[in-house]
């Protein structure tokens, strides 16, 4: 009997060694479960702006402007002022860029995080009082406000922000592709080279040849077979 209470306690003493051991590994279990649901929840807020835009029809990547394509789009709109609209505004350079040459210009893009890094950098370079910058979808905005516009698009939405630009713009308004141009419009110049290219429209051009094509479209078939019969 003498031998069984030692025993006894050893046995106890081992329980409660593995109860502890047990809590213990539980314990980080949860915190390592935490840390990595955590992570995870950072990751994706980070993340999902970039990765919405591209699961959009057309997705807008981004790719900041060069100098020289800043430069160029700043030339080729040197004789021109007023409003203008950044279509992809991304980290916002074309527009701040355009706002210290006397424009009050404004930024549309899809990614927050860059809308709130173009935010802050105008508060720094002084413009934030003639620059404005949106978390918009270019399809849902209207641009009949704008007398400049500068678009750096991508060639599988370029047909149909023909459409979209020539029915919103007033005739006295100026297009600016950058990178990728329009696939019917006739660019009154261009400037730069490669992918630095920049080309310009003039609205009352482009609107004049919608109109045209419009009224082919609305003209009766009929007309020319009817006239063959008199």
């Amino acid at each position: 009997m003498s031998q069984e209470g030692p025993l006894l306690a050893s046995a106890e003493g081992q329980l409660k060694s593995d109860v502890k051991v047990k809590k213990s590994r539980s314990r980080v279990g949860v915190i390592v479960t935490g840390l990595l649901g955590g992570s995870l929840v950072v990751l994706y807020a980070v993340a999902a702006p970039f990765i919405a835009p591209a699961l959009r029809k057309y997705c807008l990547p981004f790719v900041p402007a060069t100098t020289a394509q800043v430069k160029n789009v700043l030339g080729v709109l040197r004789a021109r002022s007023g409003t203008l609209a950044d279509i992809g505004s991304g980290d916002g350079r074309i527009v701040i860029a355009a706002a210290k040459h006397g424009f009050q210009a404004s930024g549309f893009e899809l990614n927050p995080w860059l809308v709130w890094y173009s935010r802050y950098m105008a508060l720094r370079e002084g413009v934030h009082r003639s620059t404005s910058f949106h978390i918009s979808d270019l399809w849902k905005v209207s641009f009949a406000q704008y007398s400049n516009v500068v678009i750096f698009g991508v060639p599988q939405m370029m047909d149909q922000l023909e459409l979209k630009l020539a029915s919103e713009l007033p005739c006295t308004a100026k297009v600016v592709a950058c990178r990728f141009p329009f696939p019917t419009w006739v660019p009154e110049h261009s400037a730069g080279e490669g992918i630095d290219t920049v080309w310009v429209y003039d609205a009352k051009t482009f609107k004049n040849h919608l109109q045209h094509g419009m009224a082919r479209m609305t003209t009766p078939e009929h007309e020319d077979k009817s006239d063959s019969h008199t």
